[in-house]
């Protein structure tokens, strides 16, 4: 997933700040580095701008956060992208969002939905072509309610390990927690900002990671972080809900409501509008289908004909295909098969896209044609903007998806590996525990990284207060801020949402 790529097949130690530092550094060569402190870089641009209706000066400051082990020695480069709008009110609400991968850096989050500037590529899922990309005024930015504070961990931007940092340390879903966590008090207390109303909130894996770092703020240490919001978009909590290994049904019902809409979308299939037939599709899904996808081979004659019927109604595919895949077709089939009769293939991240393969003959796709839609305009946006406008200065390459994801830890509770990981009671105990929070979950009818109906599952489970969880639904997929009516959609519900408090 970018924010998804290489999580779900493309899809951050101790009780004390201390947690994120490594520890296999010898004391006799720290005592020799730490005569060489690094140098964090700051770079502040007072820039003005409307956002939601209002004339907002602001402060856009990139900088590197330096964290250093427990004999001082630097380790990590942190880089984190702030907009404070001025003058500063230490009592102003404060935002703090990453993207997801892991390896996905802040790029589409910020030039694409919520930073003062973003990207302007077709709205119609059609590819973005060739540069210049035309780098435009963000009305839907947030500053008129928040201030914004971006978060790249090392592997992702300009972020990166320092010296001989062990990758181990910090390339996890628990290590990486700690040290967002950490990044984020250390910005609370270089900006005076500990009694703000904060929010916290992320992308595809970005959704994974606000989960684990709202249990490190406020559940895993006694400097206790209080959030009064945790924002998710495109949600992906439950790892099993997307697992498509032999022998887990779950993946089949959670990923049918998505086959519908996009069924619906290419003209594979009949509904009065993809909210309604969305909705029939959910309906169908947990009941009929998951009593005949449990009963296994025992399913037989006119039951599952008539199970076979229905699925060929709501996927857009035909009985024999669905009887050959014995009723669980993945969603990288999916890819191919839905329009191979048009010689197209759907995206991934968003199956509004239609992409043309090699040939027509294979079982998967060749690429995500909703990825290389996209990838060139926000990676030169990106560049041009910290480099050129904000003034950032490295030899680093930006990194928008990096491979980290290879390297990622997915334990999490000292559970082995072969668990599916899921994220999702860190956000019921933050829930129990904290009456003042509330959760936003923003999904893409058309997002196959991280399914809405997935997010729904997860969140529904017992043990998560339901009276504070708000969801919304956007015409488009992973990124749905690509599409014009959407980015403005979903700015305006987080500012309600952010309002509400």
């Amino acid at each position: 997933m970018k924010s998804g790529l290489s999580l779900i097949a493309l899809a951050l130690a101790v009780a004390a700040p201390s947690a994120v530092y490594a520890q296999d550094a010898s004391s006799e060569k720290a005592k020799v580095e730490k005569t060489s402190d690094i140098e964090p870089q700051v770079r502040t641009t007072k820039l003005s701008g409307t956002f939601g209706g209002q004339k907002i000066s602001y402060a856009a400051t990139i900088g590197e956060t330096i964290l250093k082990n427990k004999d001082g020695v630097p380790e990590v480069a942190v880089v984190t992208t702030s907009y404070i709008k001025e003058p500063r009110d230490p009592n102003r609400p404060v935002t703090f969002l990453f993207n997801g991968g892991p390896g996905s850096g802040t790029v589409w989050l910020m030039m694409g939905a919520f930073g003062p500037k973003r990207v302007a590529i077709p709205s119609d899922a059609r590819d973005d072509g060739a540069p210049p990309y035309p780098i435009v005024d963000n009305p839907d930015a947030l500053l008129d309610v928040t201030d914004i504070v971006f978060i790249d961990p090392p592997g992702t931007g300009f972020s990166h390990l320092i010296g001989k940092a062990d990758p181990k340390d910090y390339y996890g879903v628990t290590q990486d927690a700690k040290l967002v966590a950490e990044v984020i008090r250390r910005w609370l207390n270089d900006n005076g900002r500990w009694n703000s109303p904060k929010y916290l909130g992320g992308e595809s894996y970005g959704t994974t990671r606000s989960a684990a770092v709202a249990n490190q703020l406020m559940n895993e240490t006694y400097n206790d972080v209080a959030l009064n919001g945790i924002i998710l978009i495109s949600t992906v909590l439950d790892f099993a809900a997307g697992a498509d290994t032999p022998g887990n049904e779950l993946s089949y019902i959670t990923n049918l409501p998505s086959m519908a809409a996009t069924a619906l979308f290419h003209g594979k299939a009949s509904g009065s509008s993809v909210e309604a037939f969305a909705e029939e599709a959910r309906q169908w899904a947990i009941g009929p289908y998951a009593s005949a996808l449990l009963k296994g081979q025992k399913l037989q004659g006119e039951e599952r004909a008539a199970i076979r019927r229905e699925l060929a109604r709501f996927t857009g595919l035909s009985e024999t295909y669905l009887e050959n895949a014995d009723l669980r077709v993945t969603p990288s089939r999916f890819y191919k098969e839905l329009l191979r009769d048009r010689g197209l293939t759907v995206g991934r991240l968003d199956s509004r896209y239609t992409g043309k393969d090699y040939d027509s003959a294979g079982e998967e796709p060749d690429n995500d044609p909703s990825f290389y839609g996209i990838d060139a305009s926000y990676t030169a946006a990106i560049n041009s903007w910290t480099r050129d406008t904000l003034g950032f200065k490295t030899d680093r390459e930006y990194q928008s998806i990096s491979g980290i994801g290879g390297q990622w830890d997915w334990r999490i509770g000292g559970r082995d590996t072969n668990a599916y990981m899921n994220v999702t009671p860190y956000i019921g105990q933050a829930l129990r525990e904290n009456s003042g929070l509330r959760v936003f979950v923003g999904q893409g009818y058309y997002d196959f990284a991280t399914p809405f109906f997935a997010a729904e599952y997860a969140l529904s489970r017992t043990g998560i207060p339901q009276d504070r969880i708000e969801y919304k639904y956007y015409g488009a997929g992973h990124m749905m801020y690509i599409r014009d009516e959407d980015r403005h959609k979903l700015s305006q519900d987080i500012r309600a949402f952010i309002r509400a408090r």
